[in-house]
Formats: C-alpha cells, structure tokens, sequence
C-alpha cells in the first residue's frame, strides 16, 4: 500500500472513530437529561351537549366553529317536555350534525364541545423513566399538524395508574408463562400558546428535561 493511500485510510479510521464517539456521548447526554416519546397525543377537555327531552328540535342555533358559553341556550325542543337545549361548559363547537325541526330523543347527543384555550398534552412514558421525571419539569413538545414549530410545555400531572390498569379488560395471562412488558403511564403535560394549525387528537413528540 502506497504512503498516501496508508494516510488516506488512517484519517478515514480516524474520522468513523470520532464520529463513534461522539454519536455515543450525544446518545448518553440525551439518556441522562432527557425522556422522549413520540406516543403522545394533542387533548382537550370536552362536554356533550344532548337534548333534555323526547321531540321535535324547533330552533337550533350553533354549527360548527362557533364558541358557546357554559348554560347558554343553543336549540329548543318541542314535545310533551318543551325546553331548551344548554351548553354545560364553555368552548368551542368541534361536532354537529344537528339541525332545525329534526326529531331527537332525551340523551341524544347533538353537538360536541372543546375547550381549545386550554389544549395539553397526554405522553405515555415507560414506567422505567417516572422516577426522573417531576411536575414543573420543562417539557420541548412538537405536534405533528405544526411540526416546524417546537412548544414550550410542563409537566403537570403524573397518572396514578399504568395504562393497562385502567383498561376495562386487563390482559391476563392463564398459563405459566409469563412475560414481563414495560408499562407505560399517562403524563399530562401543558401547552403554551398553541397555534390554530394545533387540534385534538394530533399526534405529538415531547422531550421532558430532567
């Protein structure tokens, strides 16, 4: 082998073993101050409003996008019961594929409500990373529908529970093999200032510092 080529390959072998290092203390300095999950999912807290009474839906005001106020009157109901049809809490119209002189039955679902100023997010985290991870801690969230955008979050609650226990149908396992799976727990984590692109049930990215 020529000199120059021996000095060729020695500054390449050179060059992998660095970047070798340096991918390595990248991936330990990210395992030790942060958690990361992309099993994460835009929320918001959300009411129904259904109709009170058997009858004939004699005035429906709201369509999609419109904002309600909580115990405002958005229909009327015209039957043995007449009344009127409220909004529970305040928000924004996310569903409604209702409309006027339609026939609804008591308890029927007419209209879906979000709260969108207060929008967050639900992380499922490996039972293995919720001993390093506090409320208050500084969370980087990135959602899919803005992805260009990184947002400043915190962590604010720390489910009490694993997914699977609060499944209403836990697995179980009936025969003597058993095989140990890493649980996940639910992190709801806040959102500062989202953008109008940001939706329920976007899916999301979060890094948590440590």
């Amino acid at each position: 082998m020529s000199r120059g080529r021996l000095i060729l390959t020695n500054f390449i072998g050179i060059i992998v073993v660095l970047a070798l290092i340096i991918g390595g203390a990248y991936y330990y300095y990210q395992s030790q101050n942060y958690v990361k999950t992309d099993e994460a999912k835009v929320q918001a807290d959300m009411t129904q409003v259904v109709a009170p009474a058997n009858g004939k839906l004699t005035e429906w005001n709201i369509k999609e996008g419109d904002e309600v106020s909580k115990d405002s009157v958005v229909g009327k109901i015209a039957g043995e019961q007449s009344g009127s049809v409220t909004a529970t809490n305040e928000g924004t119209v996310i569903q409604s594929n209702t409309y006027a002189n339609q026939l609804v039955q008591q308890g029927q679902v007419l209209a879906q409500v979000a709260d969108l100023k207060s929008m967050y997010i639900t992380a499922n985290i490996e039972e293995t990373d919720l001993k390093d991870i506090d409320e208050g801690d500084k969370v980087d969230v990135v959602v899919d529908g803005d992805s260009g955008t990184t947002y400043e979050g915190r962590v604010e609650k720390i489910g009490y529970a694993t997914n699977s226990a609060l499944s209403t149908m836990p697995s179980q396992s009936t025969s003597g093999n058993y095989t140990k799976v890493t649980q996940k727990v639910a992190v709801k984590i806040s959102i500062k200032n989202p953008s109008d692109k940001i939706k329920p049930g976007m899916n999301a990215s979060v890094k948590i510092s440590l």
